[in-house]
């Protein structure tokens, strides 16, 4: 790709990002749209935005988004501050050494605009060059920072994660255990045998047991309730014409608005009917062998989860109870085998959408070499030949193009993690992110490298000396898919689909939209994306530092926006207490490694023999690192030690309101389905009487 292509591609996103960020900043405040953009806030803020985003302390973040809140902004900022150190080091000292060199031409400044974005790269420089040695040290330097921040960052948040455990109030996930694949006899219910096995073998700490029930049908009806329930309240902003004026038309003398009414409420008034019915049924009918069990002590709870109860280690399976609101209640019906064969199934799927994606991603590339597009496209030859459509084609389209397929993923994965039996809805988001995570790097790094046209990568293998040059090739290529994400980062502050859905509402005149409801951080889409963004820094590293800029101020960008979306618009479903950062510190040193062993390859090729065998003790110190931290924090996350529970459980035995918080942990866990449901009362059927609806 060309500097001119390039230039048009950040060109066209920073304009996009601007106009983006402009729109929010003046509508945010209009009250017509506070409740797309300040749905928590009863009112937007006067003072900037950004200014907000910036002076909001831990304990806002925590207060708002919980410690996985705080944990995914803990994310951004190790991202910012290892992207700052390579930025420096990358643009201050490698950028002028690559572009200064003379390895593929000599330079050209008036003719720059169509020079090769490769002589900013280590391509450029010349083989068993001596200055190859500050590409070796940076190499050091970087290794050492990313490793200082990720063993003070683990333990940071792991003590947090311990202080959140401790000053926390009492949790009924904390004093709960879900228990699968209890065994069936006979005669015996459910119910029954879960009570005769845990007084027999948990006599002194055992609570109650809350047996979950087939409630498959009965959600079906309550969720076509609550349909109903929703248009019925939408019409409530239809116009009202007074009883002096002439009255509503009815079309053939048919519909009207009282004939809407009066279907909507009678099919109200059947569905709640309907619902009554069949929870009276569901606590009689055959029970699913799960049920949540509730203990006198976190302690007691934790040797149930981590002390294997049966023989049969098929049968009697605890684990970690989610907090009452995060529970998924239709996974539970699953048997032990079902889930087993899901996860083989979900795995296969998995693997054939990436080889799917390698076919898209093969034609992406085909996009950025205008020789390989003329070749398909013989009768556009002539248009591709104009150069705004040319640097349009090749330098702005792919990524565009990459973005788009790519944005419909994160809902296939977070099927996938559901068709696998999770019971809570942070158990399918952490497996949702990491399936993601898998995705992005195979699909968007390793797919675009090993992909392109036969012919180059043909020339790969006879000539290996080509390898730098082809890798900084599609640094190009990763860089307009950087500066895209710029204008998809910024679109996610103005609530691009919030939005439209509130002005189609608000345009309707036949019935007023309800605005959607609060939606949380999407976790399992957002980390694998700051992930993928930090493995590109780090690879790129040595071989073309030109992206290092772009990479740092998408991270910044973020950095405001998703505090300025934690605190004003989306409301934590779940806290799983920071389990997410595992995940960003196995993610930081695979790049690392994968930064060595690119480095390496890099050097030897560049005839620079020394510096490519001194990095080889790297990656293996890297390794020797992870394993470490892994012994040292890892298991914080895990679980929680002998030493915090019994403190935490003597800290509040005698407390008097642990009584009534031990009579509502014996039905914190009863499924929603189950509970009663009265929508239609309150309301008034007369046309004259406002609001139509009762507020519930």
């Amino acid at each position: 790709m060309i500097v001119s292509a390039l230039a048009t591609a950040v060109g066209i996103n920073l304009g996009l990002t601007v106009l983006l960020i402009s729109a929010f900043s003046l509508l945010r405040r209009r009250p017509p749209f506070i409740s797309v953009y300040s749905p928590r806030r009863p009112y937007a803020p006067l003072e900037s935005w950004i200014a907000a985003a910036w002076r909001l302390s831990e304990d806002d973040i925590r207060a708002a988004a919980g410690l996985d809140g705080v944990v995914f902004v803990r994310i951004i900022v190790f991202s910012i501050r290892v992207s700052a150190v390579a930025a420096v080091l990358g643009v201050g000292v490698l950028l002028p050494v690559n572009f200064m060199g003379d390895q593929l031409s000599l330079i050209d400044f008036a003719d720059l605009s169509n020079k090769s974005v490769d002589l900013f790269s280590i391509s450029n420089v010349k083989d068993k060059s001596n200055k190859l040695w500050l590409h070796f040290s940076a190499v050091y330097i970087i290794t050492g920072v990313a490793c200082y921040l990720l063993y003070h960052d683990y333990k940071y948040i792991a003590g947090k994660r311990l202080e959140y455990f401790m000053t926390s109030k009492p949790l009924p996930q904390h004093f709960t255990v879900l228990v699968r694949a209890i065994p069936r006899t006979d005669g015996v219910s459910v119910s029954d045998a879960v009570d005769k096995f845990f007084k027999q073998y948990h006599s002194s700490t055992y609570l109650s047991g809350n047996v979950v029930h087939q409630t498959g049908k009965l959600r079906r009806l309550v969720n076509d309730t609550e349909i109903i329930w929703r248009k019925l309240k939408n019409l409530k902003y239809v116009p009202y014409q007074s009883p002096t004026e002439d009255p509503p038309k009815k079309f053939l003398g048919l519909f009207g608005r009282s004939n809407v009414l009066g279907k909507y409420q009678k099919k109200l008034e059947n569905l709640e009917e309907n619902v009554r019915m069949e929870q009276s049924e569901a606590t009689r009918r055959q029970e699913i062998s799960a049920a949540f069990v509730s203990f006198k002590t976190r302690y007691a709870a934790a040797n149930a989860i981590y002390i294997r109860q049966s023989d049969n280690p098929t049968e009697w399976q605890t684990e970690h109870a989610p907090d009452p609101h995060d529970v998924y209640w239709p996974n539970f019906s699953t048997t032990f085998m079902e889930r087993w064969i899901s996860k083989f199934v979900v795995f296969v799927a998995s693997v054939l959408l990436i080889i799917v994606f390698l076919i898209v991603v093969a034609f992406i590339q085909g996009l950025t070499y205008m020789e390989q597009l003329e070749a398909w496209l013989p009768f556009l030859r002539n248009i591709l030949e104009i150069a705004i459509v040319s640097q349009l084609v090749t330098g702005y389209l792919p990524s565009v193009i990459l973005q788009f397929v790519s944005s419909y993923v994160p809902k296939l994965m977070k099927k996938f993690s559901t068709m696998q039996g999770f019971g809570s809805v942070s158990g399918i988001e952490r497996s949702a992110c990491n399936k993601m995570l898998r995705f992005t790097i195979w699909t968007v790094f390793f797919s675009n490298i090993l992909t392109g046209t036969a012919l180059r990568q043909l020339e790969i293998f006879l000539d290996p000396k080509e390898i730098p040059s082809k890798l900084a090739i599609l640094a190009s290529f990763f860089i307009a898919y950087v500066v895209t994400s710029w204008t998809t980062i910024t679109s996610e502050i103005t609530q691009t689909s919030a939005l439209l859905y509130h002005l189609w509402g608000s345009c309707a005149k036949c019935c007023k939209r309800d605005d959607p409801e609060t939606q949380s951080m999407k976790y399992h889409s957002e980390i694998p994306k700051i992930l993928l963004f930090g493995l590109l820094g780090l690879t790129y590293f040595i071989v073309a530092p030109l992206i290092l800029p772009f990479i740092l101020v998408y991270f910044c960008l973020g950095y405001f926006i998703f505090r300025n979306q934690l605190c004003n618009v989306y409301a934590p479903k779940y806290d799983t207490g920071g389990r997410f950062w595992p995940i960003v510190h196995n993610a930081t040193i695979f790049s690392l490694v994968l930064m060595h062993l690119i480095s390496i390859g890099v050097l030897g090729v560049k005839n620079f023999p020394i510096g490519a065998s001194l990095l080889v003790p790297l990656p293996l110190l890297t390794l020797l690192f992870n394993s470490y931290c892994g012994n040292r924090f890892f298991p914080i996350f895990e679980a929680y030690s002998t030493e915090s529970l019994v403190n935490k459980d003597k800290q509040e035995e005698n407390k008097p309101e642990m009584s009534e918080f031990f009579r509502n942990l014996e039905t914190a866990y009863t499924d929603p389905a189950l509970k009663p449901i009265q929508r239609s009362s309150g309301y008034d059927y007369d046309e004259r009487t406002a609001p139509l609806l009762s507020s519930v």
